[in-house]
């Protein structure tokens, strides 16, 4: 019976942490994806803009794009890399921030923008939290 017990609880931690696993790496197409894409496109990728706001507008695709680079490095050993989930939460959350200061300062954005917030400072975070309690799982 407590062997039984045992392999049940195992096989519960086990699941939990192969759909954790799997939530990541859907999280991830999104940074990926749009980083890529900004990356190549520049600024044409939301309508055009300066030289400047090209270069910036690369620069700051190729962070998102090196930030999926790293939630999807976690994905494999997922229990094993909460100090890394964290920091990359963390800056994931600050960019959420800055986002929604600039709602207040220059309005609501585009709908998809709208969905990046939500990405940024709910699911990010919400995933951070399920990534430590799954880590913290394991350990025991």
């Amino acid at each position: 019976l407590c062997s039984k017990s045992k392999k049940s609880i195992m096989l519960a931690i086990t699941t939990e942490r192969r759909l954790l696993q799997g939530a990541v790496a859907i999280a991830c197409i999104i940074p990926l994806s749009a980083g890529l894409l900004g990356m190549v496109s520049g600024a044409n990728f939301l309508g055009g803009g300066s030289a400047d706001m090209d270069s910036h507008m690369r620069y700051l695709s190729g962070l998102l794009c090196a930030i999926g680079i790293g939630f999807t490095s976690t994905i494999a050993r997922i229990e094993a890399h909460t100090s890394r989930f964290r920091l990359l939460t963390g800056l994931v959350i600050t960019g959420g921030i800055a986002r929604l200061v600039g709602v207040f300062i220059t309005g609501m954005p585009s709908p998809v923008m709208v969905c990046a917030i939500g990405m940024e400072l709910v699911i990010t975070p919400l995933l951070c939290v399920w990534q430590h309690h799954v880590a913290r799982n394991i350990a025991k």
